[in-house]
This record gives C-alpha cells, structure tokens and sequence, in this order.
C-alpha cells in the first residue's frame, strides 16, 4: 500500500485526536511532521529506511538540545511504530534507533 508522508501524517494526527491527545502534544508532533516532509519531501512512507532516518537526526539534531532530539525521536517512533501498526509500513525503520537519556 502506497502512502505519502503527510497522508500517513493526517491518519496519525486523527487517531491520536480520537486517543484523546492534548491539543499541545499534537501541536509539536504536527511540527516535527513539518520538518520530516520539509527534509525528505512528500516521500512514500515505504521508501524511508533506518539509515536515512538517523542521516535526518544527526543532521538536524546538530543545532538542537539533547531534550529537544528526544522529542523529535519520541515523535518519529511514535509515528513509524503506528504506521507499521496499521499496516502502512511493513517494518518499523525506528526499532533501531535509540532515545538517548
């Protein structure tokens, strides 16, 4: 099944609504949406690999403090476990990436 970025992003941000997810918690994972399709384009959810998704957070966690990487790690497992989940992905690309203390 073929899904782009932000259409996967919309699936996510509606469940985790119906989750009953604070307007703030939705909020700042909408921002770290922005900044993945912002860095990888409106790729298919598929194409995306492990390497590739540590590649964006050494890059982009460059500039930021370690609080705000862990966000953004939590926001991408988060994201990725729930697409393998629903059946989007056929493996979860984050697994292997740690949350740093």
């Amino acid at each position: 099944m073929e899904l782009l970025l932000s259409n996967a992003w919309a699936s996510f941000e509606a469940d985790k609504r119906i989750e009953g997810f604070s307007s703030q918690t939705l909020k700042a994972y909408q921002l770290q949406s922005l900044l993945l399709i912002g860095y990888f384009k409106d790729v298919e959810l598929e194409l995306l690999d492990t390497n590739q998704l540590k590649e964006y957070l050494a890059i982009s966690g460059k500039q930021l403090k370690p609080t705000s990487l862990a966000h953004r790690i939590r926001f991408m497992k988060s994201f990725f476990r729930w697409s393998h989940e629903e059946g989007y992905l056929s493996k979860n690309p984050t697994t292997k990436i740690k949350t740093p203390r």
